[in-house]
C-alpha cells in the first residue's frame, strides 16, 4: 500500500512541477524578464501584467507568492464623476541573490535590492535597499543581511556536511539527533 502512495505522491509531484514550469514560461513569453539560475519550487502569481516584472540572478522565490502590478480598488473609483481615469499600475523588481518566503505578497512599484531577504507572509508596498532583511504585514525592515547570517549561524544545527550528499542518510541522522529545543512561550498578560 504504501507503494502505491509512493508512486502516487510522485505523480502528483510531477504533475505540479509541470504547471510550475508553464506557468513561469507564460509569464516570461508574455514579457517578464527572468535572470540565471530561477528557483521557483511551488506555484506563484505573477499576475495579469507579467511583462511589468523583472527578476535578477540567483533569485529563490517560496510558494505561493503574489506579484500585484496593478490595483483592482480602482474598479469603483472609475465609477465616480471625475475618476473614470483612475489606475494604479506599476513595475515590480527583483535584484540578485535574493528570497522570497512563503506566501508574501509584492506590491507595485517595488524595488528589492541585491541579497535581500523578504519573510514569509510578508506584504511589501515599499523598497528594500541592498543587504536587508524584511519581514511581516506591513513588511519592515529587521536587520541587514550580515546580521541576519550571523543569527543562523550561531542556531545553526551541527551535523556531518559530508551527510549534505546522501539525502535519506541526512534526514536520519538529523531525525535522530537534532535536539528537541524550542522557542519560550510569551507571557499572556
Amino acid at each position: 500500500m504504501i507503494f502505491i502512495f509512493r508512486i502516487l505522491l510522485k505523480i502528483d509531484s510531477l504533475y505540479h512541477s509541470f504547471l510550475n514550469r508553464a506557468s513561469l514560461e507564460a509569464a516570461k513569453h508574455r514579457g517578464m524578464k527572468v535572470g540565471k539560475n530561477f528557483n521557483m519550487p511551488d506555484k506563484v502569481y505573477f499576475g495579469t501584467e507579467p511583462y511589468l516584472i523583472e527578476i535578477g540572478d540567483n533569485v529563490n522565490i517560496a510558494g505561493d507568492v503574489r506579484f500585484v502590478n496593478h490595483g483592482g480598488t480602482t474598479t469603483l473609483l472609475r465609477k465616480l464623476p471625475g475618476y473614470e481615469d483612475a489606475r494604479i499600475l506599476g513595475r515590480i523588481k527583483i535584484g540578485n541573490n535574493c528570497t522570497i518566503g512563503l506566501n508574501a505578497v509584492i506590491m507595485q512599484d517595488v524595488q528589492i535590492g541585491n541579497n535581500c531577504i523578504l519573510g514569509a507572509n510578508s506584504v511589501l508596498s515599499q523598497s528594500m535597499p541592498d543587504n536587508t532583511v524584511f519581514i511581516g504585514n506591513p513588511a519592515q525592515f529587521l536587520c541587514t543581511i550580515e546580521d541576519y547570517g550571523d543569527i543562523v549561524l550561531k542556531n545553526n544545527p551541527e551535523y556531518p556536511r559530508e551527510l549534505e550528499k546522501d539525502r535519506k542518510k541526512l534526514d536520519a541522522y538529523i531525525k535522530e539527533n537534532l535536539p528537541h529545543k524550542y522557542k519560550k512561550a510569551r507571557k499572556i498578560k
